[in-house]
C-alpha cells in the first residue's frame, strides 16, 4: 500500500490498496470521491470557494468551483462511472473568529457550502461530512473501503 500526500490545491487519483492523505485542513476542504466498483479514489485539497483572479485560473484544485468538476473529470478519465461516484468532505473550520465578523470572511463555511452545492448540481451524492468547528483536521482516505479517517487535535479521531 502506498500513501499519497495531497498538498494544497492538488488533485490526486489512485486505486486500492493505496491511501490518500492531506494534512492541516483548517478552513480548507478535503474532498474525497470514490467509485466503489473500481475501488478508485480521488482527493483534492480545496483552499477557496471561488476564483479570485485571472492568474489563478490554471490552479484548478485551489477553488471549489473548478476543483469539483476537475476531480470528476479525472475520476471518469481513470474509468470511474459517474452514477457510482460518491463524495465525502472534511474541513471547513473557522480557525480565526472575531465578534461581528463579516460573513465574507467565514472562508471555512463558504468552502463547505460551495463544495456541497457543486456536488449537488453535479448529481454526486455527499455520503458523509465532517465540517465546521474551530479546529484543524488531517484526513486519510482508504481506496480499498471508501472510508475516510478524520484526525483532530483535542477532538479525537473518527471514521466517516
Amino acid at each position: 500500500m502506498n500513501v499519497l500526500n495531497v498538498g494544497m490545491a492538488e488533485i490526486k487519483i489512485t486505486t486500492a490498496p493505496d491511501c490518500l492523505v492531506t494534512n492541516g485542513l483548517g478552513s480548507c476542504i478535503g474532498l474525497c470521491m470514490y467509485d466503489p466498483v473500481r475501488k478508485l479514489g480521488g482527493m483534492v485539497h480545496i483552499v477557496l470557494p471561488t476564483v479570485t483572479g485571472l492568474a489563478d485560473r490554471d490552479q484548478g484544485g485551489k477553488y471549489a468551483v473548478t476543483a469539483v468538476p476537475l476531480l470528476v473529470e479525472k475520476m471518469l478519465g481513470q474509468g470511474a462511472t459517474k452514477q457510482r461516484l460518491v463524495a465525502k468532505i472534511a474541513g471547513g473550520a473557522e480557525m480565526f473568529s472575531f465578534p461581528g465578523q463579516d460573513s465574507v470572511l467565514k472562508i471555512g463555511k463558504r468552502n463547505a457550502e460551495a463544495v456541497t452545492a457543486i456536488l449537488r448540481e453535479s448529481g454526486i451524492p455527499l455520503a458523509a461530512a465532517d465540517v465546521g468547528g474551530n479546529f484543524g483536521r488531517t484526513i486519510q482516505f482508504d481506496t480499498n473501503t471508501g472510508m475516510l479517517k478524520v484526525k483532530t487535535i483535542n477532538h479525537g479521531e473518527k471514521v466517516i
